[in-house]
This record gives structure tokens, sequence and C-alpha cells, in this order.
């Protein structure tokens, strides 16, 4: 079988990582972004990563899904923010190729359903990423650490929809263009696990001005961490998606082996650009409340952020 073509819509710092290992890996793969795409056009995509630099010369960006030719495979991997903007992207694409497979690629819970909505009858697959990278320019991706991916199918209802074969094929095509990638039979239940670090670590990276490694190295803030995460815990619980707490345990250990990183959230506060808070905390809180357990610990943090959110529109200077 021919190896599968991907658009990839958003070249950040998630969309520019794995389009760029997908292309290492042989396959056709199209950009779609808003920006620096004459840059791109002229000087190609760098990513910078202690597992192997990876330069293309010539990348296939364009403006608009017009131009796109049909793919296997669309890619969202904008920030939830801008989900609804993608949206016409997405569409334009899903309707020029033959069963495509919609994968999104985004922090936060229920982020698949904008996407089924809006696309009835397509294929969407949700993937948590575990990774540290960051744009630092115009085609210019540094990867600092990680890259796991974890993959699993939507379904209405939020009904396990097990290892289907489009989660199958996409879990192998990443695992061929050597990112590390897992197949999962609950999506909703994935989406909680990556919760129980978004939910620490990016709102108290903001509130308290620090990286991950001060937040763990500090006892205080790190008791602060654990308490968030075991709340995120019993959220999903909750909802019907018991995780064991030693996951809380697992995910510190990571963190302190992970580099020292400023998580995306950290980086969109301090370059004045709106926070992702509805998918990572909002929709979880109203998910728990509706399942009657309060989040106190999360709620308060969520509020914090809101405060911090209301006026993101001008860059701020980080002391970090």
């Amino acid at each position: 079988m021919a190896q599968r073509s991907y658009a990839i819509v958003g070249l950040g710092a998630v969309g520019g990582f794995y389009g760029a290992r997908l292309l290492a890996a042989g396959h056709e793969v199209h950009f779609v972004a808003r920006s620096n795409i004459d840059h791109v056009r002229e000087h190609g995509l760098l990513v910078e990563s202690p597992t192997g630099d990876l330069h293309f010369g010539e990348v296939s960006v364009h403006g608009s899904p017009d131009t796109v030719p049909a793919v296997d495979v669309v890619v969202v991997a904008v920030k939830t923010t801008d989900t609804r903007g993608a949206l016409d992207l997405v569409r334009g694409m899903v309707a020029a190729s033959d069963d495509p497979i919609v994968v999104v690629l985004q922090n936060g819970l229920g982020v698949e359903e904008v996407l089924a909505r809006a696309l009835p009858g397509t294929t969407v697959v949700g993937g948590m990423c575990f990774l540290c990278s960051n744009k630092v320019g115009p085609g210019h991706i540094r990867h600092l650490d990680y890259g796991r991916v974890t993959l699993g199918e939507h379904r209405d209802g939020d009904a396990p929809a097990g290892i289907t074969d489009a989660v199958r094929a996409v879990v192998d095509d990443l695992a061929g263009a050597g990112v590390p990638a897992v197949p999962i039979e609950d999506l909703v239940e994935g989406r909680w696990r990556k919760l129980v670090w978004n939910v620490p670590f990016n709102g108290l990276s903001v509130v308290l001005d620090a990286g991950t490694d001060e937040l763990v190295a500090h006892p205080p803030t790190r008791r602060l961490v654990t308490e968030l995460m075991h709340e995120v815990l019993a959220g999903a619980a909750a909802c019907g998606k018991a995780i064991d707490r030693s996951f809380a345990e697992q995910m510190l250990a990571d963190t302190e082996r992970m580099r020292p990183y400023a998580p995306s959230m950290k980086l969109d506060f301090e370059a004045g650009r709106p926070m992702e808070l509805d998918a990572i905390y909002a929709a979880p809180l109203a998910a728990a409340r509706a399942a009657g357990r309060d989040l106190p610990r999360v709620s308060m943090l969520h509020d914090q952020l809101r405060f911090l959110d209301r006026s993101a529109t001008t860059p701020r200077a980080s002391v970090s």
C-alpha cells in the first residue's frame, strides 16, 4: 500500500514537529498556515531536536485549502482558541478527499466534538501529545524533549471506540516516523489523563511565573501540583473514567526527568495571546460538576487564569 498523505493545519510547535517527522519518513505532507507562508516557502522548515535536526529546503505550504491536493489524513494542530477559524480549512480538505481521517492534536476535554459536529460522517481521531516543543521563529521549531502521542477514535456520547482501523493507521505512520505512538481504546479517558499534567503545570506556570523544573523542585508548589492532579483524577472518576493515583506519581517523575520547560500556556500569556482556558479548565470543571463533583482547587486556578486572561492582547516581559 502507498504511504498515506497528510495535510497539517498549523505550522507551530506541534504541527511543525510531527509534520517534519512524517516528511522525513517519506510521507507526502502539506502544511496549511495563516502566517509566514512566504518565509517558509523561501527558507523551508527547520526542526532542532536532541534526536537529530531535520531541515527541509522545500516544503509544501498553503494559505488556503483550495490549493491542497486530496489527502488521506487531515491533522488539526492549532490551539483550541483557533479551532473555529480552522474549521473552514478542514471542511474544504475533507470535502476534497475520499473518506479522510481527521486527527485532532489539541489539549483539553471534548475538543473533538467541534470537529465531529461540523463534519458529520467523518472519522475523527483525538491525539494527546506529551511533547516539549516550541516555535522559535517562522518555520523554525525547537524540540526539547519527549514526543509520545496516544490516539483514540471519537464516539458520540463519550463511549469507548476500541482500537479502530483509523487509529491503527495513524499510529503505524507515526511509529514508522520515529514517534512513540500508542493506540488507546477510550479517548475520553485519555483526555482526562492528559489533563492530569496540563491542569497543574500550564496554569501554575502562568500564575507563579515558573517553569516545570521549578514547580516540581520546590516542596510547597510540588504539593500543590500533586493536589491539583488528585482533583483531576477525582473529576475523571466522577465521570466514569477511573485512573489510579499512581498515574499522577508517574507524571511527576516524568516531569522531573524533563528538561526545564515553559508550558505552552505560559508562552501564550507572555506573548499576549488568549490562553486555552475553555478546553483545559472550563470543560472538565463542567463535566465533573454535572457528575456531582466539585474541584475547588482547579476552579480557583481557573478563576485566577481568567483574571489574567481578561486583557490578553499585549506581550508581557518574562522575568523567569
